[in-house]
């Protein structure tokens, strides 16, 4: 069976990927702060637990270890922030603004580099990153969400280079929106629920191909605009 490891993975569409991937007969390795305290540790077999905090180079460095070189088929980059009361004009703050982007930039591409071996030792060398529409700057007909926004774009933008840099070694790179869906950071108001999101990402996530290379898809399938 092949092996997907995906990170944020204690709930909302994290937690979802995980009972997707499952329920088609994946291994499954569901990382999160504390993920070993949670019941993620008690699914059963196919799922193993991994503690890691994905700004934590230490905390890394530790995951990898615990792995010990297992292979990986597919990396989900899913771990990320919105923090809703800073993202404002008046609101933000410096600080607010560098730990979004430490969270939803910079934490998936450590997480990346660091887990590139087991990657590698897969089957299907397939990396993915959640990020969002709100990253696409041709999208944005709205403006503000600035701290969200750009570190969405961001993220955007280091898929798309590894998707060039990792092309030689036979990788198959893209970028996800999940849509406006019902967890915590969408609020009960969303229109899609977890089930339906996670649905369409997994779909993606097991048809990809090499001619999906840095390409930005929508949950339903559809291709985005950068």
């Amino acid at each position: 069976m092949p092996t997907v490891m995906i990170t944020g993975a204690k709930r909302g569409i994290g937690r979802g990927l995980v009972d997707q991937f499952v329920q088609a007969g994946w291994d499954v390795i569901a990382s999160g702060r504390d993920a070993t305290a949670t019941d993620l540790a008690r699914l059963g077999n196919q799922v193993t637990a991994l503690d890691l905090d994905v700004t934590d180079d230490r905390s890394i460095a530790q995951a990898v270890a615990t792995l010990n070189g297992r292979p990986l088929d597919l990396l989900v980059n899913n771990a990320g922030v919105n923090n809703i009361a800073l993202n404002g004009f008046d609101a933000l703050t410096r600080d607010a603004w560098l730990e979004e982007l430490s969270v939803n930039t910079v934490a998936p591409f450590m997480v990346t580099r660091a887990f590139l071996p087991n990657l590698k030792a897969g089957e299907r060398q397939h990396l993915a990153v959640v990020s969002s529409k709100m990253g696409s700057i041709e999208d944005n007909t709205s403006g503000g969400k600035y701290m969200y926004r750009s570190s969405k774009t961001a993220l955007n933008m280091v898929l798309k280079s590894l998707s060039w840099d990792l092309r030689e070694a036979g990788f198959t790179c893209v970028t996800l929106h999940p849509g406006w869906v019902q967890t915590d950071m969408g609020g009960p108001s969303a229109p899609t629920t977890v089930a339906e999101s996670t649905r369409g990402l997994f779909a993606i996530l097991d048809g990809l191909k090499p001619e999906h290379n840095g390409r930005f898809f929508n949950f339903d399938g559809t291709e985005l605009p950068w």
